[in-house]
């Protein structure tokens, strides 16, 4: 399912998904947290973030397993020690990413008014301590996007 898209491998064109959506995410959910005036403009865009960004890591991981199988199951020396240290980061990125949209979509929830309240559904206390874990994960997932795409790039351009 992973394994190619119009005859191309599909782990070159599925990570730049990855690779958009993830760091956007990470940067509209901190915006969210930090920026209490701005939440009712960003709601929509921190929950369709949260859905779409775990979803295209996801896709990554499983697109980069199936490259490695097709075309560098028997790669050693230098470039199979550079694949492996890129593919050490697909499971921290999905795990963090997935981590960082669940604070993101409880975050949207308890600041978001029921019908019957008027301000955050946890109060001040929860929601101030939901946008600290929010934006110290949303620091996680800048590092490892950050390693996978850096060790990926190392690994295709032996910089």
């Amino acid at each position: 399912m992973f394994d190619e898209i119009f005859g191309l491998p599909a782990h070159p064109l599925i990570i730049h998904f990855a690779v958009v959506l993830t760091p956007l995410l990470a940067a509209v959910a901190v915006a969210y947290a930090l920026l209490p005036r701005r939440r009712p403009v960003l709601a929509w865009a921190v929950v369709l973030l949260s859905l779409a960004a775990p979803a295209a890591v996801f896709a990554a991981r499983e697109s980069g397993e199936a490259l490695r199988r097709a075309r560098f199951a028997t790669a050693d020396g230098v470039l199979g020690e550079r694949i492996a240290t890129h593919q050490s980061f697909a499971t921290p990125l999905l795990l963090s990413v997935a981590g960082l949209s669940a604070a993101a979509l409880v975050l949207v929830y308890g600041t978001t008014s029921s019908r019957d309240s008027v301000g955050d559904r946890f109060g001040r206390a929860a929601t101030i301590a939901v946008s600290a874990v929010t934006v110290a994960i949303a620091a996680v997932v800048g590092y490892y996007v950050f390693r996978a795409g850096d060790s990926g790039a190392r690994a295709v351009w032996a910089v």
